[in-house]
This record gives structure tokens, sequence and C-alpha cells, in this order.
């Protein structure tokens, strides 16, 4: 039995901005993530068993399964911090008051995050939380892997590999951030944040 499943998000076929065919290949892509992690943990698993740790072989494997993984896990952030019906954010939340705390305003807020998933290269926006400080972050994650600040939870996550809006948008990944920006699904982003709170 695999140690992960890959997840249904056919429930946001159907969302403005986003094709079906888009979608489509975006799920494929992230089932992709979620067999080569099930791969690489059973290959690992065994090489250690066999007493393979020293070889180069091992080494390789277990860079990749970070990769791998956040690979699987970064689209599960994404694509659960989507809707395809439209949910205004309550400016009453706790969320939208720290938003205003934390960046002055959520205009200034969402204008750096937007401005970070459209720096050049492939990645990933990300909002996070910092629990130590009390403090949230738009941050650029490069890839999967590199860039993520440890021990602070995801609150809000936008892919911006090109396969994550290219069929749509082509090089404007600037329409694919505005049709990302009115397919957010705040009740999921507020609830993450009042999970954040708690640890």
């Amino acid at each position: 039995m695999p140690l992960y499943e890959a997840k249904n998000f056919e429930h946001l076929l159907g969302t403005p901005g986003f094709s079906d065919q888009l979608l489509k290949n975006h799920f494929t892509l992230y089932q992709g993530y979620v067999t080569n992690s099930n791969k690489l943990a059973e290959a690992l698993l065994q090489m250690a068993k066999d007493g393979k740790t020293g070889t180069p072989e091992y080494a390789e494997l277990k860079r990749r399964f970070g990769w791998e993984f956040n690979g699987m896990r970064l689209h599960e952030y994404y694509f659960e911090n989507m809707t395809k019906n439209k949910v205004e954010l309550n400016k009453d939340s706790s969320f939208y008051r720290k938003i205003e705390q934390d960046f002055g305003s959520f205009d200034v807020f969402s204008k750096d995050f937007k401005s970070t998933g459209a720096i050049r290269g492939i990645g990933w926006a990300v909002l996070y939380y910092d629990p130590v400080v009390k403090k949230m972050f738009n941050t650029w994650v490069n890839e999967h892997d590199v860039g993520h600040l440890a021990g602070c939870p995801i609150i809000l996550i936008m892919d911006v590999f090109e396969h994550a809006f290219m069929i749509d948008y082509g090089l404007k990944r600037a329409d694919y951030i505005e049709a990302f920006f009115h397919a957010i699904d705040w009740n999921v982003v507020t609830k993450r944040f009042e999970n954040a709170q708690k640890l």
C-alpha cells in the first residue's frame, strides 16, 4: 500500500480563468509527484535495509526525495486554497486584521504577493506566518525546495511554474496572477491562519 495517495481536485474544474485542460494537466503533474514520492520512499528504505546508504545512488535519491515530496505537498496546499465559487475575504476576520497590521493595508499585501509571484524564474509565491515573532511574510520559494521559512506554516500559496498558466495565458503571467487572486478560497486561508496562531 502506497504511503501517499493523490487527492482529487476535480471540483476545481470550471474555475473562471482556468481552462479545464490546464487544470487537468496540472492534476496529472501533481499525481506524478505523489507517485515519485512513494517510489523514492520505498527505494530509500530498501537501500537502508540493504546497507547501501554509502552509495552515490542513495545520496542522489535522498536529495531528490525532498524535491518530489515538496512538489506533491505544495500542489496540495495550492489546489486547496482555490475555489471555483468566488469567496470574499471577511474584513472582520482575525486574518484580515493581521494583514493590515503586518503590511499596513490589504492593498499593500496583495501588491507585494503579486509582485513576489511575478519574479522571473520558476517557483512559488508563499504567504508564511512566523509563530515566533507572530508576523506574516510573502516569500519566494525557488523550484519546490529552496527558500522555505523553517517552522513557518503556509497560509496562502500560488504556483508560478509555467505549467500553472502557459496553456491559458502564454507569457502573460500577470494575467494568470489576477485570475488566481479571483479564485482564492479566503475561508481556507483564514482557517490556516487561525490554526497557525495556535502554534
